[in-house]
């Protein structure tokens, strides 16, 4: 059973979560602080108590935007802990998923939270920690790649979009940032990696932070020696050093 805190300075988000939290049958305890530093406070009492002492915290359900100490400044406190508790954020802005999960943060929830996809954030925290505790790794299917998708995760679920809608791909530090037509998804996969992957399936870099399928490509933009591509309604900026490689993809491709 997990013994969980929840951090929000909002009372109704708080106590929607709480809620939430203990309606959960693997959850055996769920405690709530209105802010980082009364966490703070409360899981150094539960470090003193030990992982199996009466006050012990297995996970915190923290908030990222609060005044004074913000969520992520309490992550990075836990992280030079010795025995941390896991982290799952619980928040309404998504801008700050890629330093959550460097900050080896289990899950990244956004508000409004629904019953569903907090359960499986509780799935994340649970099943890895009943492995641990009974010697053994949890089991994750294993499926081979497929070339003509790639996984992403949708409100907490495993989805797979096909490389063919991708029009271009914005790079994030370690991270990558997908686009479609239909929106876009963030994936734990360096742009360099994607770029090697995908040249021979017409992708091409533009820029050290873009790169994109060059079918996707409406238009090519010359201003004042600058040169940019539209996609769709996106215009994107293309560096010097990957003019000339891109003029001629689009030359190939419309003479081939």
């Amino acid at each position: 059973m997990l013994r969980a805190l929840a951090v929000d300075d909002e009372r109704p988000s708080l106590e929607e979560l709480l809620y939430l939290l203990n309606a959960d049958p693997r959850v055996g305890s769920a405690e709530g602080a209105g802010d980082a530093t009364e966490a703070l406070r409360r899981i150094n009492r539960a470090l003193e108590s030990g992982p199996d002492g009466p006050e012990a915290i297995d996970v915190v359900f923290l908030d990222i935007q609060m005044p004074g100490l913000d969520g992520l400044d309490l992550a990075r406190l836990l992280g030079g802990f010795a025995r941390p508790p896991l982290v799952v954020f619980v928040t309404a802005h998504e801008d700050f998923a890629v330093q959550a999960f460097d900050l080896k943060a289990v899950d990244y929830v956004l508000k409004p939270v629904r019953k569903e996809r907090l359960a499986e954030a509780v799935r994340r925290v649970a099943e890895p920690r009943a492995a641990a505790q009974h010697g053994s790794a949890p089991r994750i299917p294993v499926h081979e790649p497929d070339p003509d998708q790639i996984a992403v995760e949708l409100g907490g679920v495993t989805r797979f979009v096909a490389v063919e809608d991708i029009t271009h791909v914005e790079a994030q530090g370690d991270y990558a940032r997908l686009h479609t037509d239909r929106g876009s998804h963030l994936v734990r996969i360096p742009l360099s990696t994607l770029e090697e992957r995908w040249r021979s399936r017409g992708f091409v870099r533009i820029h050290r932070r873009h790169l994109v399928a060059l079918r996707h490509i409406g238009e090519l933009r010359l201003d004042a020696g600058t040169v940019s591509v539209l996609i769709g309604s996106e215009e994107l900026q293309v560096s010097r050093r990957h003019t000339r490689e891109l003029r001629d993809l689009l030359m190939r491709r419309t003479t081939g």
